[in-house]
C-alpha cells in the first residue's frame, strides 16, 4: 500500500531519491523512487533519524534546495501579510494584491476572522503568541459595536466577518500630519450579498482555547471582557428558536466563502464548528454566578444533543446507502425509520459510484424532505478535529479520502466541495454568480486561493493526527509538493 501511494504521489523524482523535511517533521523523509517493467515503483521509506542510513546523494542538498527554501518562502510570505494596528501586529490580510494586476481588492486587504485561523495555527506552532492574543482582545472589542442594517440590529454576540485598519487624520493643533489607527468592521452590512458571518464567533472561540492551551497563558480567558464576550456569543447560539433540531440553522452565504452554495439550513461546517467551540467554552467558562451554571447546563445539554444527531442522521456509507434505498416515505409515528421523510428518489447517481465499499463520511446538510449528498472537506475533517465524529466514523472518512482519491484530491491539495455544481444546477444554486463558478468558488481545478490551500492543509493534518493514516498523510504531502 505505502508504494502504490508513494508512487502516485512522487511522479516528477523518477531514479531519485527525494528528501523532505518540515516543522512538522523536522528530521525529515527519504524517498528512493526506481523503475520496473511494470512502471513506476517506489522503496520503502525511511526516517532519518540513524547513522544506518544510507543514500547515494547528498540528503542536504536536497534539504536546502526543496524543503527549507519552500518552507521559508511560506513564512517570508506569511510575515509580509501582517497587518499592524498602533504598531503592534493585529493578524493577516485575506489576499495580498498582485503587483501585475491593477484589479481593485474590493475587501481581500481586510483582516477576516475565519482566514486567519490557519495563519493563527502557524504563529502559535512557531512560538509567536503576541500577534494572536492581540488579533483576540482587538475583535473582543468590535463584539460590542454598533451594528445595523436598515434599522434592524442583530444579535449582541455576533462577531465581524472582517475588519480594516484605517489611518486617519487627527485634529491637533500644531499637529498638522498627525495620524492615527482606528479599526473599522464588517459585520456584513457592507459585505457583498450582506451576509453575515454566523461562523465568526465560533472561531473565535475555537482560537481563544488554542492560544491558551499553546502558550500556557490563561490569563486572557479569565479575563472579565473575555468571560463576557464568550458568553455573548453562547447566548446568541442556544438562544431558543422555532427549530425542533439542536443544530445551527443558518443561511446560505453565512460561511466558507460568503456566497451562495446551497447550504442554507443546517450546513456540517456550522455544525462541526458549533460543536468545537461549546467544547472549548465549557473548558474556559468560570462559574462565579448562577447564570453562569445556567448557562453550561444548556451547554452541556446541547453537546450531548448535537453528537448525537450529527452521527446518526448525516452519517452516509454503503450500509445506510443502501438503508435509504429501502425508506418508507410519509410515516406518521414516533417510531419511524425516516425521520426527515427523504425519498430515495433524490439520491443522485454521481454517489452510487462514488461510495466505496469502505469507508463514510458526513453529508453536507440535512433538513426535512432534504439531504445535501456533497463531500465538503472542512465540514468532514473538522468533525475529526472536534471528535464530533467517532473514532470509527474518523477513519472512514480517511479511507474515503484514500479511496477516492483522484475525485477529492487529484492534482492539488484538496477539494472544498465534491462534485462541483454544472449548467442549470449550478444557475439555480449560485444565483448565476460569474465568480461563484466550477473553477472558482467550488475550487475543484488547480488554482485555488492561497487562503483556502492553506487552510484545508492544516485541518487534513490535524485530522490525520489524530488517526493511525500515516502512510495517508505522506501520499497528502507528496500532492501538496506536487501542486507547490
Amino acid at each position: 500500500m505505502a508504494e502504490t501511494l508513494l508512487s502516485k504521489a512522487y511522479p516528477l523524482f523518477n531514479n531519485r531519491p527525494f528528501y523532505v523535511k518540515s516543522t512538522l517533521n523536522p528530521r525529515g523523509l527519504i524517498f528512493h523512487h526506481h523503475h520496473h517493467r511494470q512502471g513506476l515503483q517506489t522503496s520503502d521509506w525511511y526516517s532519518n533519524n540513524s547513522n544506518r542510513l544510507s543514500c547515494k546523494c547528498d540528503s542536504k542538498i536536497r534539504e536546502n534546495n526543496v524543503s527549507l527554501m519552500i518552507e521559508d518562502e511560506a513564512w517570508n510570505l506569511l510575515k509580509e501579510s501582517i497587518v499592524y494596528y498602533c504598531n503592534n501586529p493585529i493578524g493577516t490580510i485575506a489576499a495580498a494584491n498582485d503587483p501585475n494586476t491593477t484589479t481593485t481588492l474590493l475587501n481581500y486587504d481586510h483582516i477576516f476572522i475565519r482566514d486567519f485561523i490557519p495563519s493563527a495555527i502557524a504563529f502559535l506552532l512557531k512560538g509567536d503568541y503576541d500577534i494572536v492574543k492581540n488579533f483576540i482582545l482587538h475583535t473582543l472589542q468590535l463584539q460590542s459595536w454598533e451594528k445595523t442594517m436598515d434599522c434592524h440590529s442583530p444579535g449582541q454576540g455576533l462577531m465581524p466577518a472582517s475588519f480594516k485598519v484605517r489611518t486617519v487624520p487627527l485634529e491637533l493643533e500644531g499637529h498638522d500630519y498627525a495620524t492615527e489607527d482606528v479599526l473599522d468592521p464588517d459585520f456584513g452590512e457592507a459585505a457583498i450579498g450582506r451576509v453575515a458571518p454566523v461562523d465568526s464567533g465560533l472561531w473565535w472561540i475555537i482560537l481563544l482555547r488554542a492560544y491558551g492551551k499553546s502558550s500556557g497563558d490563561l490569563s486572557v480567558q479569565e479575563r472579565v471582557d473575555v468571560q463576557t464576550g464568550i458568553k455573548m456569543i453562547l447566548k446568541l447560539c442556544l438562544a431558543d428558536g422555532f427549530d425542533m433540531f439542536p443544530t445551527l440553522l443558518v443561511t446560505d452565504g453565512s460561511c466558507m466563502i460568503d456566497r451562495r452554495m446551497g447550504i442554507h439550513g443546517h450546513p456540517l461546517e456550522i455544525q462541526a464548528l458549533f460543536y468545537s467551540a461549546l467544547l472549548g467554552a465549557r473548558e474556559m467558562l468560570t462559574q462565579e454566578d448562577a447564570s453562569s451554571a445556567d448557562l453550561l447546563e444548556a451547554l452541556n445539554n446541547r453537546l450531548l444533543a448535537l453528537s448525537f444527531h450529527i452521527r446518526e442522521y448525516y452519517w452516509i456509507d454503503l450500509r445506510k446507502l443502501n438503508e435509504i434505498y429501502r425508506y418508507n416515505t410519509e410515516e406518521y409515528s414516533y417510531e419511524a425509520v425516516n425521520k426527515f421523510n427523504i425519498y430515495p428518489d433524490q439520491i443522485p447517481s454521481w454517489l452510487v459510484e462514488f461510495m466505496p465499499s469502505k469507508g463514510g463520511y458526513f453529508i453536507g446538510n440535512l433538513q426535512p424532505a432534504h439531504m445535501d449528498f456533497r463531500f465538503f472537506s472542512l465540514g468532514n475533517l473538522w468533525s475529526i478535529v472536534s471528535s464530533i465524529a467517532t473514532l470509527d466514523q474518523s477513519n472512514a472518512i480517511l479511507d474515503l479520502i484514500e479511496s477516492k482519491w483522484s475525485e477529492l484530491v487529484a492534482d492539488m491539495p484538496l477539494k472544498i466541495c465534491y462534485p462541483a455544481l454544472e449548467g442549470q444546477e449550478w444557475r439555480i444554486i449560485t444565483g448565476s454568480d460569474p465568480k461563484n463558478t466550477y473553477a472558482l468558488s467550488l475550487f475543484a481545478t488547480t488554482d485555488p486561493p492561497l487562503s483556502i490551500l492553506h487552510a484545508l492543509t492544516w485541518f487534513f493534518v490535524a485530522a490525520l493526527g489524530l488517526t493511525t493514516m500515516e502512510v495517508l498523510g505522506q501520499h497528502y504531502f507528496g500532492s501538496l509538493l506536487w501542486h507547490l
